[in-house]
Parts: structure tokens; C-alpha cells; sequence
């Protein structure tokens, strides 16, 4: 079959346009290679999930990560693991067993180059005219410092495509990725492609996959993360180019898989919206109810940065995965409060709680029961609205911790919710530049790995990480690939 496909030869091939396949290119470029991006995309679609986002950066300077960076990042790096193989791994890797090297689990080493190189990443980011600064965000309330692209992800993909097209990349749009071409020793020879009604074979040592997660795979959602997946929604439309291919391919060739296949990142989404990340942060300030008109988790446990995707799962476990956010007028006491409201469509507002939840399609019997049982455990205290306050209720199930005011003022406001797939958890092992490992933990020969290609969540998102991921090791692989080049 390959004999009869047109062979093209580049020195690196990228796979996906996001800020991980486009940090590998123009870097794989900079160190002398000829590089070739596939984008599944059309030209104006472009980007992945890149061009959706606001790209936060988990750094207290554009120079040094948060304080908590790698702590957060190990804390969530698996189950209930084994002490002894934790302790194993503070020795030299060269001595670990092939089990060890190839757990799926973050390797310290590659924590520490995660971290390390992220001030030098946001530098070079810099050098190709990105601009770095700590803005105003969503989270009303937070513990970690968020240093934003001035631009967004946006910015990343028109900085990095514009210094991709200087040094000569050749972009190659709406083609697939198919299958991983390998050579006799089992290396990397090359990756066969679609796109234009006709398959072909593009010919090079080494190829990064940087082509994100599975969130576009009802296949592969309902096989990983189960049949309730359904109620699941991409948290914008870049996410439906994200099919898992690249993953799969990698898998085939006998890749070793890294992170939480049944997990992904949550985020709070009104589904009435069409918007990219049309999310709802304020939750807190309210109470969450089911279908059945029941509370069913703490809305309040903490700053809404470091708790939404907690209290987002459960919104995810009740009936058909919605739920709703009820507030009264008090909302209005909270400073800049529409800053964590992010749907384009109309709060639903009602003269009182009965008819709120008949406008909701709610049994108003039970969501008058809520509120009052609500209202009667709320006691006194100081509002803080911008800080944990320890407003709680008092003997309710489950409780409120912080922020819990009566729902009592009129007109009263509704939200519908829904969790949102931002990313899956379950990828690619890789080590500290960025190549892809085998099952015995040894590098496959050519193959490299970047953004949410790679596996590196287990249970919680370390926030602000993502597309840092992608940045660094995208820079990372896309230059330790260009030394492949013949």
C-alpha cells in the first residue's frame, strides 16, 4: 500500500495547530528543520481549543511558577500509590526498573523540567511578540496567581502561526492524521495522512503529536469515561476537532499510556449557550438544585478557582447532568459580580421562588422546601464576598461553608448548568524532552509528545497548567526533534 502513496520528506511533522503543535514547530524550525504542520482544521478554524481560551498560566512572575506548582501536580499524580515505588523514584532513573519507568504516574524528573522551563518558555513566547499580564479573571476568589496572554489563546495561535509561516513551516489544512509509519528498528519513519478524498504517506524522523485529548470522541468518551459521557459537552467548538487519534496511533505502536483515562477537566457551562466557555462561577453566591428540586452539594467549600471543578462533578452525577443556580438579589452586593458570568443568554428571573421553579420545569413543592430548609440553617455573620468569609449553615446536609445568606430577596434568578469537557485526563507518557515512551519506559525512536496529547491529570486539574503543558513541552520536543533530522 505504501508504495502506491505519494511520499513526501520533511525533518519534523506536526500534528494539531494549537499552542503545543505550534510551539514544536517554529521551535523544531529554530534549530534548522523543515517542518510540516497537519491541521484537521481550515485555515480560519485553526488553533484547536487555543484560539477558545484565555490561556491562564500558573506563575506568580514571568519567570516563576506558583509555590505550590509541582506539590499540586505530584499530590494528584495517581490513586492510592504504592509508597515504596514513590520512594524509588528519588533515585537515578537509569537504575529504576522497566515497571517504574513506565508507571503511569508523573516522574519527578519531568515535573522539574515542567517547572523549570516554564519561565523560559514564557520568555521565548515573548520574543515572538506575545505579551504577558496578570489580568482581571473570572474567579472572584482565588488562591493562585494567573498570568494571562494579553490576547488570550488567541494571541498565542496568531503570534506562533505567524512565526511558524516566517521560518518556512508548511502548513497542510484539513489533513488527518492516520497511522504512525515506522521504520525496521521500530523508529519513526514517517505518518500517513488524509485529506483532499485521498491517503498518502509523509515521510520524516520524527513527528510530534500534539493533536490534544479525546473530548471529540463519543466512541472514545463513552469507552473511557462511560456511558453517562452523553450529557457531556465540548467546552468549545475547537474541542470537536480532538478525536484521540493521536493518542490511539501512539498506543498501537506500543506506547505507554499516562494519566487518568477515566477523567477529564470540568467546567461549569450554561447549555443554552453556544459560546466558547460559556461558564458560570457564581454558584457560590447562590444554591445549586437537581431536577428533583434537591441541594446536592456544598456550593461554597472554598475560592471558586480551586473548588468548580469539584462541585462541577456532581452537577455531573445528577439526573441527565444538569442542575440550577438560584440567587436573589443579593448577588448584587457582590463586586463586579457579572465578571463570573460568562453565558451570552439571559439569567431566568421570576417574582418569587414558586414561580422560578415552575419557569425552571421543577417540582415547586420541593424547591420551596430547599430554599426555606436553606434559609433556616443560614445564621448571621459578616459577608465577605471577595474572601473565604466562614458565612456556614448550621445543621444541613450537605452544608454551605462560606457565602451562605439567605435566599429571601425578590426578583430571584436562575442559571441552568451543565458540566462542560474541557479536556481528558488520559494520554501519552513522555519524559523530560518531550519523547514519547514505550511500555518499558524507553523512548520510541522519533516520536514526541505535547499539550493534552500528553497524560499528566489524575482526579483534579491543576489549574492553569494546560496550556502551559502545551507551550513548554511542544518547545521542548519540537527542538530535541530537530537533532533527528537527516
Amino acid at each position: 500500500m505504501e508504495d502506491s502513496l505519494e511520499k513526501t520528506r520533511f525533518d519534523v511533522i506536526v500534528v494539531g495547530c494549537g499552542v503545543a503543535g505550534l510551539s514544536a514547530a517554529v521551535s523544531a524550525a529554530e534549530n534548522g528543520a523543515r517542518v510540516a504542520i497537519l491541521e484537521r482544521a481550515t485555515f480560519e478554524e485553526r488553533g484547536g481549543q487555543t484560539r477558545y481560551t484565555e490561556a491562564y498560566f500558573r506563575m506568580k512572575s514571568e519567570h516563576e511558577v506558583s509555590d505550590d506548582f509541582e506539590l499540586h501536580l505530584a499530590e494528584n499524580s495517581g490513586g492510592h500509590q504504592d509508597p515504596s515505588l514513590i520512594d524509588a523514584m528519588s533515585g537515578e532513573r537509569s537504575h529504576w526498573p522497566a515497571y517504574l519507568k513506565s508507571l503511569s504516574t508523573n516522574d519527578p524528573n519531568l515535573l522539574a523540567a515542567f517547572a523549570d522551563s516554564a519561565g523560559p518558555t514564557v520568555q521565548w513566547l515573548k520574543g515572538h511578540g506575545v505579551r504577558f499580564d496578570f489580568l482581571p479573571t473570572q474567579f472572584l476568589t482565588k488562591t493562585q496567581p494567573r498570568l494571562l496572554p494579553v490576547g488570550g489563546g488567541q494571541a498565542l495561535v496568531d503570534s506562533l502561526a505567524g512565526a511558524a509561516e516566517k521560518a518556512g513551516v508548511k502548513f497542510l489544512y484539513e489533513t488527518t492524521a492516520r497511522r504512525l509509519v515506522l521504520d525496521a528498528r521500530g523508529g519513526i519513519a514517517g505518518i500517513e495522512v488524509s485529506g483532499g478524498g485521498q491517503r498518502r504517506v509523509l515521510h520524516a524522523p520524527a513527528v510530534v503529536l500534539g493533536s490534544g485529548g479525546f473530548e471529540g470522541s463519543a466512541e472514545m468518551q463513552t469507552r473511557y469515561l462511560g456511558p453517562r459521557s452523553v450529557y457531556l459537552r465540548p467546552i468549545c467548538r475547537g474541542a470537536y476537532y480532538n478525536k484521540g487519534e493521536g493518542i490511539q496511533m501512539a498506543l498501537e505502536i506500543g506506547a505507554a499510556p499516562c494519566g487518568d483515562f477515566g477523567s477529564y477537566h470540568a467546567e461549569p457551562i450554561d447549555p443554552r449557550s453556544g459560546a466558547a466557555e460559556a461558564s458560570l462561577m457564581i454558584f457560590p453566591y447562590g444554591i445549586l438544585v437537581n431536577k428533583e428540586g434537591r441541594r446536592f452539594a456544598d456550593e461554597a467549600p472554598g475560592t471558586v478557582d480551586a473548588n468548580y471543578e469539584r462541585v462541577t462533578r456532581r452537577i455531573y452525577e445528577q439526573t441527565e447532568g444538569i442542575a440550577y443556580i438560584i440567587l436573589d438579589a443579593g448577588v448584587e452586593d457582590v463586586p463586579n459580580y457579572r465578571l463570573a458570568i460568562r453565558t451570552d443568554q439571559p439569567a431566568i428571573t421570576a417574582p418569587s421562588i414558586a414561580a422560578l421553579a415552575e419557569k425552571l420545569g421543577l417540582p415547586v413543592a420541593a424547591v420551596e422546601e430547599t430554599v426555606k430548609g436553606y434559609n433556616a440553617a443560614c445564621r448571621g455573620g459578616t459577608f465577605k464576598p471577595l474572601e473565604i468569609d466562614g458565612l456556614a449553615t448550621t445543621g444541613l446536609a450537605p452544608p454551605k461553608s462560606n457565602w451562605a445568606r439567605p435566599i429571601a430577596r425578590s426578583p430571584f434568578t436562575a442559571y441552568p448548568v451543565i458540566s462542560a469537557n474541557v479536556f481528558t485526563f488520559g494520554g501519552l507518557k513522555i519524559d523530560e524532552h518531550g519523547r514519547v515512551l514505550d511500555v518499558d519506559g524507553a523512548p520510541i525512536p522519533g516520536l514526541y509528545a505535547a499539550g493534552e496529547t500528553v497524560g499528566m491529570y489524575w482526579r483534579t486539574y491543576t489549574g492553569a497548567t494546560s496550556v502551559m503543558k502545551g507551550a513548554v513541552f511542544g518547545r521542548l520536543g519540537g527542538a530535541h526533534a530537530a537533532k533527528l533530522r537527516r
